[in-house]
């Protein structure tokens, strides 16, 4: 069966030069695809939300990106701010640090709040899978799931490397049915889309959605 890979692509610019005319090209290009959603930084979210109204792609936005090493009342202040401004979906990066120190209260409790600031809006954690070890890659899954979390997600983007089969996979022996997965990072093909999806993803982040979708 045929997959419609633009109900899986979250049409995504985060470079920090990017352009007025440069957003306004992405949200064209996603209502003209149908693809799910554009993922765009915060200071873009009321120009696309006003692009897509009615177009029925969502608006994605970050949060503490792309680091995770912003304080959890100001990632929940972000994602206030960004609800407020029309953002559908909050992509937030984990504390990599507590992470990383093994404090798995601090991890879950970041997450939480921003959960709570999304009030039921979709929350997808970056988990920046390339800077993890296979127990850090699970028990950050499991901290997303015990917060609330809709989606666990691979990477930024902007780390050492992006999205991997066998990260999706591992992903998925975590959370099952309990969450969903996006591939993120260094998707550029539809050859690579398909093999995340068939690994598990629900989501792929990519600026290359146009060439996935029709080359």
């Amino acid at each position: 069966m045929a997959v419609d890979l633009a109900k899986y692509i979250d049409h995504t610019i985060l470079k920090p030069e990017a352009s007025i005319e440069q957003i306004r090209v992405l949200c064209q290009e996603a209502a003209e695809h149908g693809f799910a959603a554009v993922c765009v930084n915060p200071v873009f979210v009321d120009l696309a939300a006003h692009l897509l109204r009615g177009s029925g792609v969502k608006v994605a936005t970050v949060v503490g990106f792309p680091l995770g090493a912003t304080l959890t009342e100001i990632k929940a202040a972000e994602t206030k701010a960004a609800t407020e401004r029309r953002a559908d979906e909050i992509d937030m990066v984990i504390n990599l640090g507590a992470v990383k120190s093994g404090a798995w209260d601090a991890v879950e409790s970041d997450i939480r709040a921003v959960v709570e600031a999304a009030e039921g809006r979709t929350v997808k954690v970056i988990i920046e899978t390339c800077l993890l070890t296979n127990e850090e890659k699970r028990r950050a899954c499991e901290a997303a799931l015990a917060a609330g979390a809709h989606f666990v997600k691979t990477s930024t983007g902007f780390s050492s490397s992006g999205a991997t089969v066998e990260d999706i996979l591992l992903m998925k022996e975590v959370v099952g049915d309990k969450a969903l997965i996006k591939a993120s990072g260094g998707v550029r093909n539809r050859e690579q889309a398909l093999a995340m999806i068939a690994a598990g993803a629900s989501r792929i982040g990519t600026s290359a959605g146009v060439t996935i979708v029709t080359i």
